[in-house]
């Protein structure tokens, strides 16, 4: 029964509303030529809203012949008329609303300070006008970073243009994003793109806002000056060290007259010293190009990808990837036993491991399609070596395909990972040559060296 007299006093409210019986309060909304006379009854707006409420105790309201005045340019006739309605009966529909008509609605609903309608439209966009951030994702960012109260919204629309950033940064009004909103985006570990894209990015920002050109033979010291200043808060946000040697050569350092010149020295060092640590203090990787590696970076995945379904080596790249690598295991973290080895990495299906040599910059290691539990030689046809002359070169990598499939991986319980030729009998890691009928093509892999450290990934299909 309760649930027919609520319906009952809504409808009679919901007619108060239309037939406007008693109004003592005029709302001039929207602005010329569509400004609409719209008349409401000051109790019921001073219950439900905190914002007449105020107006009509303060006395702050414009007052004529007896009733109350309000003008809200701002604020369409049609968004006010659904805010009205929703006032006297509680009733709203916003499926018929375009999402930045709803979008509007919310900051008119803030401005009101109608908390419970803020929460139910935020859902609403959340749930149901996912696309909307595509119509114009700068101002529609730059609106929601204003409103403190749209917490939900502001966190769901960071994570998705955080996801597909192209949204935001290929739209033709990216370079009319406000300085404090890039700078927030720049920070986040989260940002799906390449290290070099946010730097390309950054640049093309940059030039419109200093007007300048992107021609450093047409530059003088003063928008040397200009520009310097223009990037300086955004420096720090670059991972300058996850860029690419090539890319760093041809798209960064040829900008080395507006970068500090500590940092530049750093990155040259950083490229072309063997095993030479990053020195600045930036940010680590973002989280989107990391697997959490100590080993390798986002640009082996494709590479490794490519090589498990035995496409070119550039077949995959960062962005569409079919396989997650999870981290199963790292001896300097977890033992370099083998024990260690098999308690972590035992009945997890496709594996992937990847050894870093000691005193030198070189990779080894090798993809197992099996477990590593069980058996001796395990028969495949998928397996594969591979070596990285350096580490961080892709381009120096090598990779060997199984040639005797009967003798493809090697399992036993006090043998680490082996493949084929390359051995790790109880942490003893050697590489055996048997000449004719290789089991795998030789690749260049040391026949005897020391371990630093080594990490297994287990392979899932997305």
């Amino acid at each position: 029964m309760t649930s027919k007299f609520l319906t009952e006093l809504s409808n009679d409210y919901e007619r108060l509303f239309e037939t406007e019986i008693g109004y003592d309060v005029i709302i001039y909304a929207g602005e010329e030529p569509n400004i609409k006379e719209i008349h409401a009854h000051s109790n019921i707006l001073c219950i439900r809203s905190q914002y007449f409420r105020s107006a009509f105790s303060n006395e702050w309201a414009e007052k004529r012949d007896g009733k109350f005045i309000f003008r809200k340019p701002n604020i369409s006739p049609q968004l006010f008329n659904i805010i009205l309605r929703f006032i006297y009966c509680g009733n709203i529909e916003l499926e018929k609303l375009q999402g930045s008509d709803v979008l509007k609605l919310l900051v008119a609903v803030d401005e009101l300070n109608i908390n419970s309608l803020i929460s139910h439209i935020q859902e609403f966009l959340i749930d149901h006008q996912t696309e909307f951030l595509h119509q114009n994702p700068t101002e529609i960012l730059e609106t929601v970073y204003q409103h403190e109260a749209f917490t939900d919204l502001w966190n769901f629309c960071l994570e998705k243009v955080c996801k597909e950033p192209k949204i935001l940064f290929n739209s033709e009004n990216f370079i009319n994003l406000k300085a404090p909103l890039l700078e927030l985006l720049l920070k986040r570990d989260d940002l799906n793109l390449d290290e070099i894209e946010i730097w390309e990015y950054l640049l093309k920002w940059c030039f419109v806002h200093q007007n300048m050109e992107n021609d450093l033979t047409k530059w003088s010291s003063e928008d040397i000056t200009d520009i310097k200043r223009e990037l300086h808060k955004f420096i720090p946000l670059i991972r300058f060290y996850d860029i690419e040697p090539a890319d760093f050569f041809y798209k960064v350092y040829c900008y080395k007259d507006i970068l500090p010149q500590d940092l530049i020295h750093d990155l040259l060092e950083f490229h072309i010293v063997p095993n030479m640590k990053s020195k600045a203090n930036l940010p680590p990787s973002r989280k989107s190009n990391q697997i959490g590696s100590t080993l390798i970076g986002s640009r082996h995945i494709p590479l490794f990808a490519s090589w498990i379904d035995k496409k070119d080596s550039l077949h995959y790249n960062k962005k569409n990837t079919p396989y997650n690598f999870n981290l199963l295991y790292r001896s300097s973290r977890d033992g370099i036993d083998t024990r260690s080895f098999h308690r972590n990495c035992d009945n997890k299906g496709a594996t992937i491991y990847i050894v870093k040599i000691k005193n030198s910059a070189q990779l080894v290691g090798g993809y197992n399609p099996l477990d590593w539990n069980g058996g001796l030689w395990k028969t495949t046809a998928d397996s594969f070596l591979f070596n990285f002359t350096d580490k961080e070169n892709v381009s120096t990598a090598k990779v060997s395909y199984v040639n005797k499939q009967d003798h493809a991986v090697y399992c036993y319980y006090n043998w680490g990972p082996t493949i084929g030729n390359l051995y790790c009998d109880n942490n003893k890691w050697y590489y055996k040559i048997y000449g004719e009928g290789e089991r795998y093509p030789n690749i260049g892999i040391p026949p005897a060296f020391e371990v630093e450290d080594y990490e297994v990934f287990q392979i899932v299909k997305k």
